[in-house]
This record gives structure tokens, sequence and C-alpha cells, in this order.
């Protein structure tokens, strides 16, 4: 009996994070907003927190994702699933090592010309740039679409999720962070549908609980 509180405590902390990520990283879009010159302090510290929380969320997001996707798709079905979630999972590594270096700097600087010195430093080391900055990030995009289009084709969740996730992802795109909070929402939305799919009770992605077993003809059937 120990394992169900165990159990019941991880799919709230799972549920948690579906809604917890899209709304920290709104929150990251809204707070820097409020900060027109982007320098030290507390509104950078703050929105620089939230945004890591958020990437961390993901990490349970991604395991839910991976979990939904596995059962009865097939070897190839399976492989999918797997690299999309090791590139969201990637990704989601880079977004969070960017957010401590910014979280660093703020904490060292005592203004902007300073930061920008201390963020010049930390890019000339080789591989920082395009794994941090550049192509890391984008890898958590990538996953992220890959699987909600995976889990909307073997109509697991809506379509409105992955077009939401590529909504969010070209807003992002076009309107860089001063449209953050708009793709934020739009993230909402398309982990709405797969958020909706984890179950009360210690079960699977499909199926009936754990531990018990169908019926045929009247008689129990145990697993």
């Amino acid at each position: 009996m120990p394992r169900r509180p165990r159990r019941s405590a991880r799919t709230a902390l799972t549920r948690a994070a579906f809604v917890a990520a899209p709304l920290l990283i709104l929150a990251y879009g809204a707070i820097r907003l409020t900060d027109p010159d982007h320098g030290p302090g507390p509104v950078w510290t703050t929105g620089h927190l939230a945004l890591t929380v958020a990437m961390l969320s993901f990490v349970p997001v991604f395991a839910r994702l991976w979990a939904l996707a596995r059962p009865e798709a097939g070897r190839a079905g399976r492989l999918s699933a797997g690299a999309a979630t090791v590139l969201g999972l990637a990704g989601t590594l880079a977004v969070t090592v960017q957010a401590c270096i910014d979280l660093y700097v703020g904490f060292r600087a005592t203004d902007r010309p300073g930061m920008e010195r201390l963020f010049e430093q930390v890019r000339s080391h080789p591989a920082v740039v395009p794994a941090v900055y550049e192509v890391g990030p984008l890898l958590f995009y990538v996953g992220l679409i890959w699987i909600l289009v995976q889990l909307s084709a073997r109509r697991r969740v809506s379509l409105w999720s992955p077009l939401a996730a590529v909504a969010g992802t070209a807003t992002a795109a076009v309107g860089g962070l001063d449209l953050m909070p708009l793709a934020a929402a739009f993230y909402c939305a398309s982990l709405a549908s797969p958020a909706l799919r984890i179950p009360d009770g210690p079960t699977g992605p499909s199926g009936p609980p754990a531990g018990r077993g169908r019926t045929r003809g009247g008689v129990r059937l145990r697993r």
C-alpha cells in the first residue's frame, strides 16, 4: 500500500509541471517586459528564476509525453518517441544552462555594460555559443513539436496540441523575447490535451489501474 501515495504524489507533480512549465515561461516574458534596460537587479533575477524553474518543469512533461507515446507504438514509433524526447530534454538543458548563465551574470555585474563584458567572456569559450545559444535551444522546440505530432497522429492528443506548439514556436521566432508571453499562451494550449490524459490513479497511459485485472465472462484475469 505505501506505493499508492508515492504514485499519487508523482501524478500530482506531473500535473503541476504541465501547468507550471508554460505559465512560468509566460511569467518570465511578462517580467522581462517590465525592465526596458534589462540590467542586473531583482527584476532580472526574478524573471530568470522563473525561466529556470519552467525549463526544469519540462523534464517531467517530456517524460510523460514519452510514456504516452510508447504503448502499442511499435518499434519505429518507440524509437521516434525516444528520439523526440532526447532532443527535447537536450534543448531543455541548453535553455536551463543559458538561464543559469544569465543569473550568474546578473549577480556579478553592477550595470548593463558590465553584464555585456561577462557575457562576452562566457561566449568566448569553445562550443558555448552553438550548444547554449544557437543549436541547443532549438532542440527543445524540435523535440516538443515532434512528439506532439506523433501523439496527434495516433490520436493520443488533439490536433490542436502540435498546431499550438508550432504557433508558439513561430511567435517566439518572429517576435523574439518580446512576444514570449504570447508564445507561452500557445504552449499552455498545446499541453492542455496531454495534461488531461494523466490518470488519477496509479495507471499507465491507457488501460486499467496497475494491479487490477480485466474480466472476461465474469472471470477475473490477473496480469
